[in-house]
């Protein structure tokens, strides 16, 4: 007997997580459930992350955590807790399978059949966001060699488990070099390991344009976390709907098995949710505990449902559907066709008797890293550049200006008088020479600026790692 931790959530969620208990009773999952209360209801008891000690104690002690949706209260001072529940327990891998299941369900991509996995816990969400200048925001993306190796070597793992033949890497390195460029270094250096798997890579736009036209191209999909946020609702959407899409978010020690959709406020109590999401996200669960057999039960049974029309309003299409029924009535069809197979989707057969592995992280040896310069943010509302470099290049001392860049535009030598500036300049100082610089030359460089009166708000040193630069250069250098 498995004990695992259950939420049932806001809006919909009390009503989908009921059917998808009642079908896992029904079909005699060897499981034991522990409620906990998480979302709109905690927030509003003064729980600011919406969670309590002792749902956080739960949840790390079952370490398997099925969730229905929640409801984040709008207004300032309210984390998401969706993203917290991610990064605080490690739940590095988001999986969310889209298959299409024509001709029952209207969809325009009938052979359908992608898998996205998602990086899901750096990348632009880490959430570290400042307010530099008056015109200028800036949101900081985090990539990691960790980060990137977990996932894409998760990405393989589940490929070669579930008999995938291909796996297709997402990026935008042609623009973003050093943390797009790694994710994609990592990428070719671990497909390496799996050569019975193709692989092949894609920049997000036109690989986001071919997902959305011609989806049959592509088996597993890995990508960083934005990039597969909005992948994985496009694809949910275009096989059909985001109602019907469950996701596992998988980490070393705990995993948690959620639907993609919110809560849905406006239907909750109406009887008319659709519950499939959340069931199947219970059949990825059941598979994750290594009950093999009744998650192929559950996913047949839900399967019968579909063929045979009986559908809830979110998928009800007239001349496709049969039946239009409410949450209860979805529910009690699924009951009734346990131990049934179906006719025409494909019957699951998943993998029995082993758990999916994935070997955990080994950092790498340290590369040889050599100070090369520094690149200062100045705040400054004058829109001359050459101005600009005027003043700054009173705190050369033996490291010099370089450039200046505007929104990462080269403004400075030899701008464009065309190019629109903010008040927002990255300011970059190296040695001439290309040697090594100390690390005196920089806190030289601030306390000058404070006489100067040069408002830095920030700095990044520039570093060359084995010999590789470790910093971009400017539009236009």
């Amino acid at each position: 007997m498995r004990r695992i931790t259950v939420a049932k959530g806001d809006g919909i969620g009390p009503e989908i997580m009921e059917a998808v208990l009642q079908i896992l009773e029904a079909a005699k999952a060897n499981i034991e459930i522990d409620l906990v209360e998480i979302g709109e209801k905690m927030y509003k008891a003064g729980h600011t992350s919406g969670i309590s000690k002792e749902a956080w104690n739960t949840i790390r002690k079952n370490k398997v955590f099925l969730k229905a949706p929640i409801t984040t209260p709008q207004g300032g001072g309210y984390k998401s807790l969706n993203v917290t529940l991610r990064k605080t327990l490690g739940l590095y891998s988001n999986v969310r399978p889209c298959k299409s299941f024509y001709p029952f369900v209207n969809t325009k991509h009938p052979e359908m059949d992608v898998v996205i996995v998602r990086e899901n816990e750096e990348d632009l969400y880490a959430g570290i966001e400042h307010q530099q200048t008056q015109e200028v925001v800036q949101c900081l993306k985090l990539i990691s060699r960790p980060g990137c190796e977990k996932i894409i070597r998760y990405a393989f793992e589940y490929a070669r488990h579930n008999n995938r033949k291909k796996v297709s890497c997402f990026v935008k390195d042609n623009i973003m070099k050093q943390t797009d460029g790694l994710f994609h270094q990592i990428f070719k250096e671990v497909s390496a390991e799996y050569p019975e798997i193709k692989t092949d890579s894609w920049i997000i736009d036109i690989g986001a344009a071919r997902l959305a036209d011609t989806p049959e191209i592509f088996d597993v999909v890995v990508t960083s976390n934005l990039y597969g946020d909005v992948l994985s609702d496009i694809a949910a959407q275009i096989s059909g709907s985001v109602g019907l899409a469950g996701s596992a978010n998988i980490g070393e020690q705990c995993a948690m098995f959620e639907a993609i959709h919110g809560s849905a406020p406006p239907i909750a109590g109406k009887n008319i949710a659709n519950p499939s999401g959340l069931l199947r996200a219970a059949v990825m669960m059941l598979n994750h505990i290594g009950q093999q057999e009744t998650a192929e039960k559950i996913k047949n049974a839900w399967s019968c449902v579909i063929e045979e029309g009986i559908h809830t309003e979110d998928i009800y299409k007239e001349g496709i559907s049969k039946q239009l029924v409410s949450t209860k009535e979805f529910t009690t069809a699924v009951i009734d066709r346990l131990g049934n197979t179906p006719k025409q989707i494909q019957p699951a057969n998943f993998t029995k008797g082993k758990v999916m592995q994935v070997p955990i992280y080994k950092r790498k040896p340290a590369s040889a890293k050599v100070l090369k310069g520094v690149d200062v943010f100045v705040d400054w509302e004058g829109k001359d550049a050459n101005k600009l470099a005027h003043a700054l290049q009173k705190l050369n001392n033996g490291i010099e200006l370089t450039m200046i860049t505007n929104r990462g535009v080269k403004v400075w030598p030899n701008g464009f008088e065309e190019t629109f500036c903010t008040d927002h300049w990255r300011c970059r100082f190296e040695d001439l020479n290309g040697n090594q610089v100390p690390q005196s030359a920089i806190p030289h460089i601030m306390s000058k600026a404070i006489e100067e009166e040069i408002d830095i708000i920030k700095s990044e040193n520039l570093y060359e790692f084995d010999g590789n630069k470790g910093y971009s250069m400017g539009q236009g250098q």
